[in-house]
């Protein structure tokens, strides 16, 4: 990170701070309305990589990329990553001018909520009406950019012929949805590639992962050093240290693959595919085993409601799934390296 990356961090984690994933997951939209306006108002984290003439603060997804690492270590629910990121670079990558003077604007200021449809069997006809199923449709959008093809369409979330259904979710922190359209019109925004949305989201989810892995990593690490079995803190026997000998170094290469993908990615590179997937795999394998991990060593208090350490291991494993599972993933990689 640079001195700039540091500073941004620094003010996204005060933010944050104080703020339980918990209790803003419970609220009405999922999260917390309140603590979204202040992000976007004081520090602008929903325009970061969106240019200045549309709102934003003309940076780029590296910038994005710092904040979804502090999204990830605190559980945040929120927009950041369906709305700031997805929507936005969605909107951006499409290259619709008008369509961007209508909605960057908005959605830079923290007031209008964006989401990307893109995973499922979409189809529109000529007369631009939308018709499929749309699977893991993040947060609760007041806007859909819907993905057809090569086709980016702008639709109301209450649009005649839109059904928004939440789906049943193991990580209650983060909200999904399955969208219904049964002709709903649709406005052109623009022309985007689904391979290219779907490496953006998984560069995208792998800093929400690093920064929960490394959360995950800090409490565990902390608490064996507290923690006192047979007279010594349990941090002190051999078997626990190596225990996280081997987690920190997960987690060290899943922060490499992380940037890696996020710096090929911004730099446009035709190859950007292969790091995309390689972050995708290996973020995705990574905080499984540290949230594995942190429930071992925390022992009983661990299965416990009241602890966080149940919420990263269900965020670790939702997240595995989410926007393809590793599988799929590697199948691409051999077919890419091998082929």
């Amino acid at each position: 990170m640079t001195e700039e990356h540091r500073a941004l961090r620094d003010a996204v984690r005060g933010l944050l701070a104080g703020h339980p994933a918990r209790v803003a997951a419970g609220q009405p939209a999922g999260y917390d309305a309140g603590l979204w306006q202040r992000l976007c108002k004081e520090i602008g984290v929903a325009g970061l990589a969106v240019p200045e003439a549309y709102g934003g603060a003309g940076a780029t997804l590296l910038e994005s990329h710092v904040v979804l690492g502090e999204w990830g270590r605190t559980l945040t629910p929120g927009p950041m990553l369906g709305c700031a990121v997805l929507a936005t670079q969605a909107l951006l990558r499409a290259g619709d001018q008008q369509a961007c003077e209508r909605l960057l604007p908005g959605v830079c200021a923290g007031d209008l909520i964006a989401s990307v449809a893109w995973q499922g069997e979409l189809s529109c006809d000529a007369a631009g009406r939308i018709s499929g199923v749309a699977h893991q449709v993040l947060d609760a959008p007041e806007v859909l950019l819907v993905a057809t093809g090569d086709a980016l369409w702008e639709v109301a979330a209450n649009a005649p012929g839109v059904t928004v259904e939440p789906a049943d979710v193991l990580d209650p922190t983060r909200r999904l949805a399955t969208v219904r359209f049964d002709g709903a019109p649709g406005r052109r925004a623009g022309s985007v590639s689904v391979a290219w949305l779907r490496d953006l989201a998984c560069v995208a989810l792998s800093a929400e992962q690093v920064g929960a892995a490394s959360r995950a990593f800090e409490a565990t690490h902390e608490y064996v050093q507290q923690r006192v079995q047979f007279g010594r803190p349990i941090g002190s026997f051999q078997v626990l240290q190596h225990r996280l000998a081997e987690a920190y170094l997960r987690l060290e290469a899943a922060t490499t693959a992380s940037w890696t993908a996020a710096e090929a990615l911004v730099a446009g590179s035709s190859d950007a595919s292969t790091p995309a997937a390689m972050a995708k795999v290996y973020c995705s394998e990574a905080l499984q085993a540290i949230a594995g991990e942190m429930v071992q060593m925390h022992g009983g208090i661990a299965i416990t409601w009241e602890h966080d350490a149940h919420l990263y291991l269900r965020r670790a494993y939702a997240d595995a799934q989410l926007f393809g599972a590793p599988a799929t993933h590697l199948d691409r990689l051999a077919a890419a390296l091998l082929g």
